[in-house]
C-alpha cells in the first residue's frame, strides 16, 4: 500500500544493544560463541541440558538411567522425553524400545550413554555427579534465547513497535491526517473511508488516510508470573519460558522494565522489574516444574515488586495451567488478593494453558476484577505471540 516509515534503524540498534549485553555476560569461552554461531554439536549439548531442566531431571547417571529403561521403558520415556534419549544415546527412541530387552543392546546402549556423560563432564557441562553445571545452565539459557528470537522473526513480531515520545503507546485519542512515521495499526479506517467518499474518490488514496494519535501511558513495568507447578512439566514449561524470554527481549528493547515471579506451593524465585536482560534470561531458563499452585502468594509478591512510582503502568501477566490449590479457600483468597492488587494500581491478565471449565471461570473472574485480559491457549506454538499481544495492549 504505502512504504513502512517506522524507525527501523533505532529499533535494530536497541536489539543489537541487548545482544551485546548478553554476549558480555555469557560468552566466557568458545562454547558460548559456538552456540550463537550455530555449531550443531554445541547446540545439541545445550539442548540436552535445556530438556533436562524442562523435564525436571536432576542430572544424567548412566546406571540409574539404564535401570529405568530396562525395568519400564514407557515410564523412563515419559520421565526423560524423546529428545534426551536421542541426544544421550544417538539412537532413535523407537529403536531403543524395540531392542531394550536384548542384553547385547543393553550393554551397547549403556556404553554410549556413559561415553556421552563422561564427555559432558570433561567439558564441564555436567558436574562429576552428573548434575547440570553452571556452564551447562548458561548454555541452556543461550539456546532458548537463540531459538526464541529466531522463532519471532517468521511470526512478524520483531520490529513491531517503536518508542516515540509522542505516543505509539497509550490509549487512542484524537484523529489526525496520516503522515510519514504513523503506524498502519493506528489507521482510523472509518474516518478515512468517510473522507474519501466526501471527496468523491472511488478508491482510498494516501491523502485520504487518517490515523489515531495515542496518549502515552508513561513507562511500563510488567511482571511475568510463571506457574511452575508439576503439571507444567515438559512442553508447557518450555513454551512458557520461551514466551517469557520473548517478553523480556521485546519489552526491554522498548525501554520498558520486566520482572518475574515463579510460583508453585511457594514463591520459588522473583526479580523486580529491570532492564537486565541477561539476568532475566538466566532466571527464566532454569525454572523447573514441581509441586502445587499458590496463585495468591504470587500476586502478593508481584505487587511488592512493583515500584511505588506514580505515572507508570503496572501490569502482571499470569500464566498457569491449573486452579490454585493452596489455602483453605484458594479461589476466594486469590480473588481477594486480586482486589488488593487492583487497589495498588496493578492490572492483571491471565493466560490459561489447557484450563478446565472451572479454571476458565476463575480466570475470567480474575481478569474482570484485575481489569486485564483473559486468554486461552490451545496451541503452545502461539504462546509467545499471545504474551506479547497482551503486553502491547498495556504498553
Amino acid at each position: 500500500m504505502f512504504p513502512n516509515e517506522l524507525s527501523d534503524v533505532e529499533k535494530t540498534k536497541k536489539i543489537e544493544e541487548l545482544k551485546g549485553q548478553l554476549s558480555s555476560q555469557f560468552e566466557e569461552d568458545k562454547l558460548m560463541h559456538s552456540i550463537l554461531k550455530g555449531d550443531k554439536k554445541k547446540i545439541d549439548e545445550a539442548k540436552l541440558i535445556e530438556e533436562g531442566i524442562n523435564n525436571n531431571v536432576g542430572g544424567f547417571t548412566p546406571d540409574l538411567m539404564m535401570q529405568q529403561l530396562v525395568q519400564n521403558y514407557a515410564n523412563a520415556k515419559r520421565l526423560y522425553g524423546e529428545t534426551i534419549l536421542r541426544l544421550l544415546s544417538s539412537y532413535n527412541p523407537d529403536y531403543i524400545e524395540k531392542n531394550i530387552k536384548i542384553p547385547e543392546f543393553q550393554r551397547e546402549l549403556k556404553d554410549k550413554i556413559t561415553k556421552k556423560v563422561t564427555d559432558l563432564q570433561k567439558k564441564k557441562i555436567l558436574n562429576s555427579d552428573g548434575s547440570f553445571s553452571k556452564k551447562g545452565e548458561e548454555m541452556a539459557a543461550l539456546i532458548m534465547y537463540v531459538e526464541e528470537v529466531d522463532n519471532l522473526t517468521p511470526k512478524g513480531i520483531i520490529g513491531e513497535k517503536v518508542h516515540k515520545k509522542k505516543s505509539f503507546y497509550g490509549t487512542r485519542s484524537e484523529v489526525n491526517k496520516y503522515k510519514k512515521g504513523d503506524r498502519y495499526a493506528d489507521l482510523a479506517l472509518k474516518k478515512s473511508i468517510t473522507k474519501a467518499i466526501k471527496r468523491g474518490h472511488t478508491t482510498l488514496l494516501k491523502d485520504d488516510l487518517m490515523t489515531f494519535e495515542r496518549k502515552s501511558k508513561g513507562n511500563v513495568y510488567v511482571i511475568y508470573g510463571l506457574d511452575a507447578s508439576g503439571s507444567m512439566k515438559g512442553k508447557k514449561i518450555e513454551a512458557a519460558k520461551k514466551a517469557g524470554i520473548a517478553l523480556a527481549y521485546k519489552a526491554i528493547a522498548e525501554k520498558d522494565k520486566v520482572g518475574m515471579v515463579v510460583f508453585e506451593s511457594e514463591i520459588k524465585d522473583s526479580v523486580a522489574p529491570t532492564t537486565d536482560f541477561p539476568l532475566l534470561l538466566k532466571k527464566i531458563s532454569t525454572v523447573r516444574a514441581t509441586k502445587q499452585t499458590d496463585m495468591k502468594q504470587m500476586i502478593r509478591k508481584a505487587v511488592e515488586l512493583f515500584p511505588d512510582i506514580s505515572g507508570i503502568t503496572k501490569h502482571l501477566i499470569l500464566l498457569t495451567d491449573a486452579m490454585p490449590t493452596v489455602g483453605s479457600n484458594p479461589e476466594k483468597e486469590t480473588l481477594d488478593m486480586v482486589a488488593e492488587a487492583r487497589a495498588a494500581g496493578v492490572t492483571i491478565s491471565l493466560i490459561g494453558v489447557g484450563l478446565e471449565k472451572k479454571g476458565e471461570k476463575l480466570g475470567k473472574e480474575i481478569t474482570e476484577l484485575g481489569n486485564g485480559r483473559f486468554h486461552i491457549v490451545k496451541n503452545l506454538d502461539r504462546l509467545d505471540a499471545i504474551v506479547l499481544e497482551d503486553y502491547y495492549g498495556y504498553s
